[in-house]
């Protein structure tokens, strides 16, 4: 699987989105599932490094990026600067307890790995977090920028995607620990289904799919997120770009030109664009037109995600412009 760009404060990715919500509700899950059972997924010191190749990548850092940040250190036996690197990394990996795992990745026997992340020279240190992709730094680094990096990876990893680490037990013998089970939910045969749907481009049936979650269960945070994805691409299905954007820049104050344009500037990756130009044409209008426009931007914050900060900061931004 090739591993997308990720960016802490960059573009929206849709799928990466999902991934995101999926994952932190499956590490709350997994912590309520350890906490009944005393604890258990505990794993040893030893098994927080690993060395990771083409045909173990997908289950040793993509899926278990759901549950941990996993960073990886690309180096090669011939590389100087990486004889230095790693060892400061299985360091910190100890040290860090559990709040990430290194995977390192050996670029000589790993030529497709080392395509896929773009890599053009080595050490090179990326991380992923819920099967998202974000460079951390090249070659040389000191040891107190890699703490800072780390630090910033970590609180990123559980602020917005509520991933808190591995439970260590130096007791734990190495190799052995299996993360806890996780029961499917009541819907997850539906969920399934709708996501399916989604990422077949049957828009319709997706949508048909999450509202009948919804109807059952009317706070189901992944039937909230899908439905607003798949709503979201049928809205943009068969506009055309170029009208859009000369209708919204001729008509600042016509709601349904900015909300239009508004869906573009999300589905393209402009977050803080969208919900800028939302923003803006609320101040502009009023009554029924403030309603729709303020009412579409709930429904873009929905996409992203509460826990986002560009959300948090457009619904300060919009608090002021409605009052």
């Amino acid at each position: 699987m090739q591993p997308r760009n990720m960016s802490m404060s960059g573009v929206v990715d849709l799928a990466a989105v999902k991934a995101a919500q999926e994952a932190k509700a499956k590490a709350e899950q997994a912590r309520a599932e350890a906490a009944r059972h005393g604890g258990g997924g505990a794993v040893s010191p030893a098994d927080l490094v690993i060395d990771v190749d083409e045909a173990t990548f997908e289950s040793d850092v993509l899926q278990r990026s759901t549950e941990v940040p996993v960073v990886i250190d690309f180096w090669a036996e011939w590389c100087q600067p990486c004889k230095q690197l790693s060892p400061v990394l299985e360091r910190l990996a100890v040290e860090y307890n559990g709040r990430f795992l290194l995977a390192k990745i050996d670029v000589d026997a790993n030529q497709m790995l080392m395509q896929q992340f773009g890599i053009q020279g080595i050490p090179a240190v990326f991380a992923v977090v819920a099967g998202q992709a974000l460079p951390l730094f090249q070659g040389a680094a000191g040891e107190a920028q890699i703490r800072e990096t780390l630090d910033q990876l970590v609180a990123v990893a559980e602020q917005r995607f509520g991933l808190t680490g591995l439970t260590v037990d130096p007791e734990a013998e190495p190799g052995v620990a299996q993360p806890p089970a996780q029961p499917a939910g009541p819907h997850e045969a539906a969920l399934n289904a709708a996501a399916q749907a989604l990422d077949a481009g049957d828009l319709g049936g997706a949508v048909r799919a999450y509202q009948n979650v919804l109807s059952d269960d009317p706070a189901n945070p992944e039937a909230k997120l899908g439905l607003a994805q798949a709503e979201l691409l049928q809205r943009v299905q068969g506009l055309d770009p170029q009208r859009v954007r000369k209708d919204a820049a001729e008509k600042p104050a016509d709601p349904q030109a900015q909300i239009a344009a508004a869906d573009l500037d999300l589905v393209g990756g402009h977050v803080e664009d969208a919900f800028g130009r939302l923003i803006d044409t609320v101040a502009r209008t009023a009554g029924d037109d403030r309603d729709a426009v303020r009412l579409r931007l709930l429904e873009l914050f929905e996409v992203v995600g509460a826990d986002d900060p560009r959300v948090t900061a457009a619904r300060r931004a919009l608090a002021r412009a409605l009052f």
